[in-house]
This record gives C-alpha cells, sequence and structure tokens, in this order.
C-alpha cells in the first residue's frame, strides 16, 4: 500500500469558505480577495442571522448608515485635508479656492458637511432606537457606554469642524458655542484658554480645533466603532423579543449572512450615497463672508444642534442652564442601563402596548408644555425682579429648576399610579419627555429666536443687519 501524505490543516480562512460554501476554496486572486472580504464581514456579524431580523423596520439600518457616514466623511475629510491651509485668514481663501478652481471641490465640501450634520441625527436615532428597544440592558450595558461615548465625540467633531471654513458664521458661532466652557465651576476659565487658545476666538482656536477634527476625535471614533461593532456580535447579535429568540425545544429560521444580509446592506449603502450626492450637488453648504471680530451678527446663534442647550441659556442662570442640566441629562443617558434592568420586554419597540400609549402621551406633554414654558418665562415669569436681595444662582437658577422638577416628579408618581406602569415604563415616560422637550427648545431657537434673541413668528422674523 502507498503512504498517504498528510494534509495541512487548512487555514482560518480556508475553513471559514468551506463552512459557508461547499464547493472549496477558490484558488484565483479574486477568489483570495473574496476571502479577505468575506472574513472582513463575518468578523462584525455572525455567520447566520434570524430571519426576522432581517427587515428594515426592525433596525432602519442606522447603525450601518452611521458607519457609512464615517467612511463617506473619512474620504472627503482626507481630500480636503489636502487643499486647506489652519490659519487664519487663509482658511477662508483655501475654501474659496475649493469652491471655485478645484475640480468637484465643491461638490466633496458639500458632501462632507452634509455627511457630518446627516452623522448626528442618525447617531440620535440609532441610540434612541437602542433605547426604545431596551437593547442597551445586561449584557450589552458597555455597549450603550460606548455608544454614548460615541455620540458625543461626533458632535465635538462636527463642533471642531464647524469654524475650519473661518467665515462670519463659523466664527461668531463657536464664540456663542465656546462661551459655555467659561461656566464650568473652578476651572472654567483655563479650560476655556486651553481650547481656544486664548481669551476667545482666534487664530490659535482654529489651529486647535483643526488639530482636533483631524487627529485625536476621528481615531477615537473610529477605534470605539470597530470596538462597537465586533461587540455587538460578541453580545449575541441583535437583540430580539423573547418570545422570537431561539430556546431549546424551538427552531427558529436562519440564513446565512453571505449573501442574504450583504445584498440588502450594500443596496442600502448605495443607495444613501447616490441620495448624498444628489442633495450635495443642489444644496451647497453655507459659506458667509470672511469672519470678522468687529462685526457681530444678531442675532449670533451657536450651531443647530447646540441651539436648545443656548435657549435653556436664555431662561436659567448660565451654571444652571450650561453645566447642571446638560450634566444630569448625560449622566442620566449613561447610567440608564443600571437602572432599567428587566429583560422581559428586551427587542420589543416600546416595552410593551401600555408603554406605547405612555410614550405617545409623553411626546404629547411636553409639545404642549415646553412652549407654554418658555412663553411663559418669556412674558410673564421674572424671578431675579421678585427676589431682588437673592443670589441669581438662586432666583434665576435653582428654584426655576426645582419648579419644573417638580411637576414632572408628581407626573412620575401619577403615570405610576394611574396605568399601573412599572420601572422600565416609567423610565420610557421620562426619557422621552425629557428628548422631546429638548427638541422643541432646539426648533424654538432655531426658528423663533431672532434679533437679540427675541422671540418672532419665522413669517415676521425682521432681517438682521
Amino acid at each position: 500500500m502507498e503512504e498517504q501524505t498528510p494534509q495541512p490543516e487548512p487555514s482560518i480562512f480556508e475553513r471559514m469558505r468551506n463552512r459557508l460554501s461547499p464547493e472549496g476554496l477558490p484558488t484565483d486572486d479574486r477568489g483570495r480577495m473574496r476571502m479577505v472580504v468575506d472574513s472582513l464581514i463575518l468578523h462584525i456579524h455572525p455567520s447566520k442571522v434570524e430571519v426576522s431580523t432581517l427587515k428594515w423596520t426592525y433596525t432602519w439600518g442606522l447603525g450601518g448608515l452611521a458607519g457609512l457616514l464615517m467612511a463617506i466623511l473619512g474620504i472627503t475629510g482626507i481630500i480636503l485635508l489636502n487643499n486647506y491651509t489652519p490659519a487664519a485668514p487663509q482658511a477662508y481663501f483655501d475654501i474659496l479656492e475649493l469652491n471655485s478652481n478645484v475640480w468637484f471641490g465643491e461638490l466633496i465640501r458639500n458632501l462632507h458637511h452634509w455627511s457630518a450634520n446627516l452623522l448626528i441625527v442618525v447617531a440620535v436615532l440609532h441610540l434612541i432606537r437602542v433605547f426604545v428597544t431596551g437593547a442597551y440592558r445586561p449584557p450589552r450595558e458597555l455597549n450603550w457606554l460606548i455608544g454614548v461615548a460615541m455620540l458625543l465625540l461626533v458632535v465635538g467633531a462636527n463642533f471642531t469642524g464647524y469654524l475650519l471654513p473661518w467665515d462670519q458664521l463659523a466664527f461668531w458661532a463657536i464664540t456663542v458655542g465656546t462661551s459655555i466652557i467659561s461656566y464650568v465651576p473652578l476651572v472654567g476659565g483655563w479650560l476655556s484658554n486651553l481650547i481656544l487658545g486664548g481669551p476667545e476666538v482666534g487664530a490659535n482656536t482654529l489651529l486647535n480645533f483643526y488639530s482636533m477634527h483631524i487627529s485625536f476625535i476621528p481615531l477615537a471614533i473610529f477605534g470605539l466603532m470597530s470596538y462597537h461593532f465586533w461587540r455587538v456580535r460578541k453580545d449575541g447579535g441583535l437583540t430580539r423579543p423573547k418570545s422570537a429568540s431561539q430556546t431549546e425545544d424551538a427552531k427558529v429560521e436562519r440564513v446565512t449572512t453571505i449573501p442574504h444580509l450583504v445584498h440588502k446592506e450594500m443596496i442600502f449603502a448605495l443607495a444613501w450615497t447616490a441620495a448624498l450626492l444628489l442633495f450635495s450637488m443642489f444644496v451647497p453648504a453655507p459659506l458667509e463672508g470672511i469672519a470678522n471680530p468687529a462685526l457681530s451678527p444678531n442675532p449670533a446663534k451657536a450651531p443647530w444642534y447646540f441651539l436648545g442647550l443656548q435657549e435653556l441659556l436664555l431662561h436659567f442662570h448660565p451654571l444652571v442652564g450650561a453645566i447642571v442640566i446638560p450634566s444630569l441629562v448625560i449622566i442620566g443617558i449613561f447610567l440608564l442601563p443600571f437602572f432599567d434592568l428587566s429583560l422581559e420586554s428586551v427587542g420589543v419597540y416600546f416595552r410593551s402596548a401600555r408603554g406605547r400609549s405612555l410614550t405617545l402621551l409623553s411626546a404629547g406633554l411636553a409639545l404642549i408644555a415646553t412652549p407654554i414654558w418658555v412663553l411663559l418665562d418669556e412674558f410673564v415669569l421674572n424671578w431675579t425682579e421678585w427676589l431682588p436681595t437673592w443670589n441669581s444662582l438662586l432666583s434665576n437658577g435653582l428654584i426655576p429648576l426645582v419648579v419644573i422638577l417638580l411637576p414632572l416628579i408628581l407626573l412620575d408618581e401619577w403615570v405610576a399610579k394611574r396605568f399601573k406602569a412599572d420601572t422600565e415604563e416609567r423610565v420610557l415616560f421620562i426619557a422621552t419627555y425629557i428628548f422631546t422637550a429638548f427638541i422643541v427648545l432646539t426648533l424654538i431657537g432655531i426658528y423663533f429666536r431672532g434679533p437679540g434673541m427675541n422671540l418672532y413668528l419665522p413669517w415676521n422674523m425682521p432681517t438682521s443687519h
């Protein structure tokens, strides 16, 4: 008998290909390249997925869209980087040169700008989707913390990039936005000087923001995003309703990730890329005259994603409006997985039928109560005049804060007693109310604040000079 030559142990790529395709491993270059791509896909996806999770209406593709937008921002950012000088006033002239004399320069800038703005919206919506389906509960609490951190970094990336055109809109928006830093107790002044590179927005600020925008922030986002995607798979993939989850006695229909899920993701990515390109062709990124520190626009507004925060500053003492309230909200978001621990409704939108009703009730109450409170505080309430001898931190800060929080606490108690709501439904109710209120404040800041930051109806808005 002839001796059989022992066969070498197949590589990880061979084992993966054999598992997915019984025909075996291709030997040509195209086959090897496909193997590399497949292994990358299967690093962030399981080899098989449940058929029920392929429906777009379950996740809306928000996580994948956020990843796509980051890729577009990375590519367009590198192109813009080669046509930009982070020095005032040259930065502004580089933008003009990019828009007029660089092939497809304006399109690349438009695509970068609108993708960055859309990324904030998509990241927030993705966080909401995770929240309303309870997908942040154990064992996924770490990924929730990473997701919240990435959202803050995305806002930071947009904020630092906002100044780079060095036009009037950017200069004064950043001036207003960074003024919030000075209200941080004890270290506010030092922190403001560190970030701005001096006592006010200037050439050093532009260089600081440019450095953060192209180095630390994107590296941190891409690093966390890679771990975030891997962690989703590590934690068992997408969360699913308990009744639909696989058990020892129940068989769940599964299909291979390649091609069933990947084909859907490719179509989704191509459709969004085409839509962004079309939008960027017809809607230019804003660019006003060159920055002029001596000429302040009226009104001077922060970037749109900070206008809800700027609206709070009009109603509260700066320490309360700029530091206390945002800090409480951010801490509450981080701690959500640690006081909403029930696993019974994981994967179910809005927890239950009662939870859906309470969400609608909460959003409706916030839509009514928030503008009423803004109007009352604008035209009726005057805490500093009523309490002239009191410290303004008390009269215009802590007292109005208590006046707002007390009804919210009473409302929570009423929901618990009237609707027999459990802890997770109460968390959903309060979170929906706060989020809706912030959206209303942001819209008021965008559309209803005019010269002098006074309230105007949009169609009666006077033209500022």
